[in-house]
């Protein structure tokens, strides 16, 4: 799991008039809307002795302690300790880490790291979303994988012919293989690409357009950071399904997905359900592979698989994961387990940059690597 990246923390509605509690990267935050209605993303330890946010409520623009009452604003400062009385002076170190945050296409997003704002992956962007030609769906759901293996899976031109009967044809196709890869994007924050592909006629009658088979349907994937990845399927000229998955891991083994369909077909509004429980079909054939795989997590080498032509795109993947890892950017997860019982730890925020004395340590990072070494090992 990686930091210095956006991730998804809730749908826009389900922020009412209550605190909610998110695990995201193996912590807690807490996530409330101020009276701007603006929302707010905060690490949920209370710095005074320890309560859980969430679990308190939402006075004025501040979130307050379920346990002796400490009020904290959007920023992460403190601004009131009962205890001390009205006129008290609040320590700045009582402050909590705040994360920044931006709501868009019906999801709030917090980044996770203590960048600052220049130098700050970009979050992946739905270019159609306000395109009068274009209708959404969402879904989003929990799975018991590691999302680093549901990324993976996106980016996996050969699973489609075996594991989606709509997508290929079950392994029954001899002359089946995976064609022409053609590479888009610059790369810098993850591949992308786009093959051709052979799919059967559809049975659905709903989905009448799509009912003749094809042989020169076209689809592609990508992904931006970690944790952001987009298809694109072609079914013929303005007939297409543009999907978008941000993934949030909740820890290891555990992944929080909003999956949202744009169509540039089918847009009447009484499809959205038609359209929906196609897409949940698909995604339950995929939960059936990704939750059995072994290991659960990415190999540490790929050593350990037999990779071939066909897996490149999910190589490239693992390889600005090895990046980011140099970056210094990965949770070393296995110190935060070991210490869950008498530790708590925060997501280090932008803040950290410029304040010291904070009461909560950074969760532990694995040691990166110095530029100077990335480049050679680069080289060779």
């Amino acid at each position: 799991m990686y930091i210095n990246f956006w991730y998804p923390v809730v749908m826009s509605g389900e922020l009412k008039d209550a605190p909610k509690r998110v695990r995201m990267l193996a912590q807690d935050f807490v996530v409330y809307r101020d009276t701007k209605g603006q929302a707010q993303v905060l690490s949920n330890t209370c710095t005074h002795r320890g309560g859980s946010l969430a679990d308190g409520k939402i006075k004025g623009d501040n979130i307050q302690c379920p346990y002796h009452g400490w009020q904290f604003d959007g920023s992460g400062a403190c601004r009131r300790i009962p205890s001390l009385g009205t006129q008290a002076r609040i320590p700045a170190r009582a402050r909590v880490d705040a994360y920044p945050v931006v709501e868009r296409y019906g999801i709030v997003f917090a980044f996770l790291g203590d960048l600052p704002e220049a130098e700050r992956p970009p979050m992946l962007e739905v270019p159609e979303f306000d395109d009068p030609g274009w209708r959404a769906s969402y879904i989003n759901y929990q799975v018991d994988c590691d999302y680093e293996r549901s990324i993976e899976n996106g980016l996996d031109p050969a699973h489609n012919e075996f594991v989606h009967p709509t997508h290929g044809f079950s392994g029954q196709n001899d002359d089946y293989q995976v064609r022409d890869i053609r590479w888009v994007g610059d790369g810098r924050w993850g591949p992308g690409f786009f093959t051709t592909f052979n799919s059967p006629a559809a049975t659905d009658p709903q989905f009448a357009t799509m009912k003749m088979a094809s042989s020169n349907r076209e689809a592609g994937s990508g992904v931006i950071g970690p944790n952001h990845l987009w298809t694109y399927i072609r079914f013929g000229p303005g007939k297409s399904m543009h999907q978008y998955m941000w993934e949030t891991p909740i820890d290891e083994g555990r992944t929080n997905i909003f999956f949202l369909n744009m169509r540039s077909t089918f847009l009447e509004p009484e499809m959205d359900q038609r359209v929906s429980d196609r897409n949940w079909m698909v995604v339950e054939q995929d939960i059936q592979v990704l939750t059995r795989l072994q290991p659960t997590l990415t190999p540490p080498t790929n050593t350990r698989e037999f990779m071939v032509r066909a897996d490149e795109p999910i190589l490239k993947y693992r390889e600005k994961l090895r990046e980011w890892e140099d970056r210094g950017w990965k949770i070393d997860t296995a110190a935060v387990y070991a210490n869950r019982l008498k530790a708590a730890y925060a997501i280090p925020s932008p803040e950290r940059r410029a304040e010291k004395g904070w009461i909560l340590d950074a969760v532990p990072m694995l040691p990166g690597r110095s530029a100077a070494s990335v480049a050679v090992a680069n080289r060779q």
